[in-house]
């Protein structure tokens, strides 16, 4: 096992815990969403702030940065979007009235989730909602998006699935805003949400401690895969194999066509809360404030990285350098190489993008966070 990193360069310019960290498409920015009611711009190539993004009147849950903008939204019901260069705000999104959760930019079209209980598409242009998606029975955590290549000899327009506390995940058609399946099974909230590259496949992670599979198109149940025994945080599908992080303290790792559990990694001390696969390491964050890299194949612990006082909520590689943000509300840059090389060739790349409910831990001063964390009932 490689020894303690020591972090690069630490930024503890947000005042607040951070919830989300988003990688732009090209790497040359990131951006933090925070506590205190603000996102940052950050450069890859020196760790510096780029721009402060101010205007949200509460705590911001998530954020996605795109090449030519940024997208925050906030438990003020709003949604917004960024000019990347200047920091100007361009556009607000008002629609929503709760808490929005999550946030996802594809096909030219913005989605959202929220506590009130429907997703919303919007024109990203226009900043307009173009469609309602209404039939969860509680908070809608979680969102996919499934383009209309991957399905469209079955549905023009694409699908969107989302995943609930009531626990259910829907799939609906983004052209119409019908309701397409509703996928039943899971006796707990679901938590987080991938699809494989296809885009017929969903697998959905849950508070039951069991991870599905489903067909999105005919709403089938194709296995499911236990053995975890605490809720499934967080989910990343890389090869045809899933990577589930569980607040019983492991990541577990399963052929995606079987179900069955080839791999298990421990070593955390609390809930595993962050995933992120890169060129053959598996990186993880825990709620003992510390991330770790693994050998994605062997399962062996190659290196654990410390220096964040509480849980780490999200995970970014580029290049050379591993990027953690906690709810101390610093960003950790850390030098990833010398790490041992992984015993054989691995994918580059993920077959699919994260969206997934990784836990903010309840900390006692988080008087705006209560409702927000409520939803994602981690097991602590």
């Amino acid at each position: 096992m490689g020894g303690g990193g020591s972090a690069l360069r630490v930024c503890a310019d947000h005042r607040g815990g951070i919830n989300w960290l988003s990688l732009s498409p090209d790497g040359q920015r990131l951006l933090t969403g925070s506590e205190d009611g603000t996102a940052r711009l950050w450069s890859t190539a020196d760790g510096t702030c780029c721009a402060l993004l101010q205007g949200h009147e509460s705590y911001v849950t998530f954020c996605q940065l795109e090449d030519e903008a940024a997208f925050t939204c906030s438990a003020d019901c709003t949604i917004r979007k960024w000019d990347v260069l200047t920091g100007q705000c361009l556009q607000v999104f008002r629609g929503h009235t709760s808490i929005v959760n999550r946030i996802l930019v594809a096909d030219n079209q913005l989605f959202s989730s929220s506590y009130d209980r429907t997703a919303r598409a919007w024109s990203v242009d226009r900043g307009q909602v173009a469609r309602e998606f209404r039939g969860h029975r509680n908070c809608v955590l979680t969102l996919a998006y499934a383009g209309a290549p991957c399905v469209e000899e079955a549905v023009a327009g694409g699908l969107l699935v989302t995943g609930s506390t009531d626990a259910t995940a829907k799939v609906w058609q983004v052209a119409s805003g019908c309701c397409h399946q509703t996928l039943r099974g899971h006796t707990g909230a679901v938590l987080c949400l991938v699809l494989d590259a296809p885009g017929r496949t969903a697998f959905t992670g849950s508070t039951d401690a069991t991870v599905r599979a489903w067909d999105i198109l005919s709403g089938q149940q194709l296995r499911v895969f236990r053995e975890h025994q605490g809720s499934v945080i967080c989910l990343e599908l890389v090869n045809r194999h899933v990577y589930s992080g569980s607040a019983d303290r492991t990541v577990k790792c399963w052929l995606a066509d079987t179900g069955e559990r080839v791999r298990t990694f421990t070593a955390h001390r609390h809930s595993v809360s962050a995933l992120k696969y890169h060129a053959g390491t598996l990186f993880t964050g825990s709620g003992d404030a510390r991330a770790r890299a693994f050998d994605a194949q062997s399962g062996a612990l190659r290196r654990v990285f410390r220096g964040h006082a509480f849980v780490i909520n999200c995970i970014q590689v580029h290049g050379q350098v591993l990027y953690t943000a906690s709810h101390d509300g610093a960003l950790r840059l850390w030098d990833v190489r010398g790490l041992p090389p992984p015993r054989a060739a691995a994918p580059k790349r993920s077959l699919s993008r994260l969206f997934s409910n990784k836990g903010i831990f309840p900390m006692p001063w988080d008087r705006t966070q209560v409702v927000h964390i409520a939803g994602r009932l981690l097991t602590l």
